[in-house]
């Protein structure tokens, strides 16, 4: 079965046109419409197609970096695994990507400030 680009399309069309944006903060963990990519790129899921992120970095009210997680357990240098609500996610570091922040849809919590320091380490480790 393809990836169904055609709703993800009207969906985005209706993400684009939302006059407000949240109000967030770095370290937050929120659904995000990522909607339907091109390859290996992180997919949203659902009729939503929304996948949960990390606020990494804030640059104004409307444009933040995030970075996408995942449930399965990774082990390697391009994924970061925490404990998030009694089970382990996985950051997945090297889908790191720009956002507006109309794409969000409801926060979920936290990240604990211990491991966001070891996402942030493990981060600026990938650049040479």
């Amino acid at each position: 079965m393809g990836k169904d680009f055609h709703s993800w399309h009207e969906l985005k069309a209706d993400i684009d046109s939302a006059e407000k944006r949240p109000y967030i903060h770095e370290r937050e963990i929120w659904f995000c419409h990522l909607g339907v990519n091109v390859g290996s790129e992180q997919d949203g899921r659902g009729k939503s197609f929304l996948r949960p992120v990390i606020i990494f970095r804030k640059f104004n009210n409307e444009v933040f970096w995030a970075v996408p997680l995942t449930r399965t357990d990774k082990k390697s240098k391009y994924y970061y695994n925490f404990e998030f609500e009694d089970a382990v996610s996985t950051a997945i570091l090297s889908q790191i990507r720009l956002i507006d922040a109309k794409r969000l849809s409801h926060k979920i919590g936290s990240i604990p400030k211990e491991s966001f320091n070891e996402l942030k380490e493990k981060l600026k480790a990938l650049f040479p």
